[in-house]
């Protein structure tokens, strides 16, 4: 099977955003055993998105395209199609039932624009978008596949995975079925060298993504039947495992603070912070998952260390070691406990730059738990990063300790 990519959007083509839809297609249509040929970027304008859909149309056999969904007059993937296709877009009463449920939910009145997004041609059969307003196509006509999708990342992730791989699966031969191994604490390119004795397998695939709160581990088996792909997997699985260890901290749709939550949630434990240069985006974090208000009592932004010294941390350990210093995060969790009255104190401190403080460097971390059975600390390695970047590998850097805590590995 042939395939090429066309991403539709001017703000691709002036720099405004990079194109990582293109980059995450990519790399899924390698493991689905796909072969990409082309991946075009067009603006918003009917007639060159005809003409260069009408161009991948004679030399591939599978069209993905991402944007072009939204409702507004420049969004024209639909269009677009139903030009190249000679179909005409009419008004599907489910959709539009669906669409206005949508906005009625969230108490707002909904823009009559919208309703494009409730066409459908007679070659499409309709994309289910639960995270977003636009439903993508997935078309067939003349021995061919056009899938649309939106742009928007995080609705195209799951449109992509779970309404279009599924229905490619028939095209590909036999089943396919694949599970993400999330990795922290190792770079992608230390997971991709660890993983080079199973890394070049042409059944199961495997391939590493850098992701925002983790290095994602791809393992996709294709197989006459579901069973036998989903076995296949189970096997690799088991031998990336072995080579990853306890960096691997959960599959699939997992995150450092879903694990943590279920891990407090089944040991029926509680858990408080003391923050500094993270500004809350640990508790944010933390917070962040459902039936986080079960064993989250709550936190502390302590920047001042005189803040800090009220909240419990003696005195002479902050002018003794510093604000920023292993000592001082460990007072920190051991006072956020005591004073909370929970299980475990969470005591974070560090530099999140870009000038050193305490004569350390941007990136320093310090991070201590206060638990039933004593005190564990761990320190980063002073990353180079944007002050946002800092904060959240240092929230990371945290919450992973912690899980290692709760596993009993660290």
């Amino acid at each position: 099977m042939r395939a090429e990519i066309l991403s539709c959007g001017t703000e691709l083509l002036l720099g405004h955003i990079s194109d990582t839809n293109a980059t995450f297609l990519a790399q899924s249509l390698s493991s689905l055993g796909i072969d990409l040929y082309f991946v075009s970027q067009v603006g918003d304008n009917l007639g060159r998105i005809v003409e260069t859909l009408r161009r991948a149309w004679e030399r591939s056999d599978l069209i993905v395209m991402t944007g072009g969904l939204g409702p507004t007059e420049d969004d024209l993937a639909r269009e677009s199609i139903s030009t190249l296709l000679g179909e005409t877009m009419q008004m599907d009463p489910q959709l539009e039932a669906n669409l206005r449920e949508n906005f009625a939910s969230r108490h707002m009145a909904m823009p009559e624009r919208n309703l494009k997004q409730a066409t459908v041609i007679p070659s499409a059969r309709v994309l289910p978008n639960p995270r977003g307003t636009a439903p993508g196509w997935f078309v067939e006509k003349d021995g061919r596949i056009i899938v649309a999708m939106p742009g928007v990342p995080r609705e195209m992730y799951r449109m992509w995975e779970e309404e279009a791989v599924p229905r490619l699966a028939a095209y590909t031969g036999g089943s396919i079925f694949t599970r993400l191994l999330r990795v922290w604490g190792l770079g992608e390119s230390t997971v991709e060298e660890r993983l080079d004795p199973v890394l070049h397998t042409t059944n199961p695939t495997l391939a590493t993504y850098a992701k925002s709160d983790a290095v994602d581990v791809r393992v996709t088996a294709k197989a006459e039947s579901r069973t036998r792909a989903e076995e296949m997997v189970a096997e690799m699985e088991t031998r990336v495992r072995q080579l990853l260890g306890h960096h691997i901290f959960g599959t699939d749709k997992d995150t450092l603070q879903s694990v943590i939550g279920t891990l407090l949630s089944t040991c029926q434990r509680s858990l408080a912070v003391m923050e500094t240069f993270t500004s809350g985006l640990l508790a944010s974090t933390i917070t962040s998952h459902p039936g986080s208000s079960h064993y989250f009592m709550g936190g502390i932004v302590a920047w001042n260390p005189e803040l800090q010294i009220q909240m419990g941390v003696p005195r002479e350990t902050v002018e003794q070691f510093g604000a920023i210093s292993p000592e001082t995060a460990r007072a920190m969790a051991g006072a956020i406990r005591q004073r909370f009255g929970v299980d475990y104190g969470l005591g974070v401190t560090g530099v999140a730059g870009p000038e050193q403080q305490e004569g350390k460097p941007a990136g320093t971390i310090y991070v201590a738990i206060a638990g039933p059975h004593g005190i564990v600390d761990g320190q980063g390695p002073g990353w180079r990063a944007s002050r946002e970047d800092q904060r959240r590998l240092a929230t990371l850097a945290a919450l992973n300790l912690l899980r290692l805590h709760l596993e009993g590995l660290k």
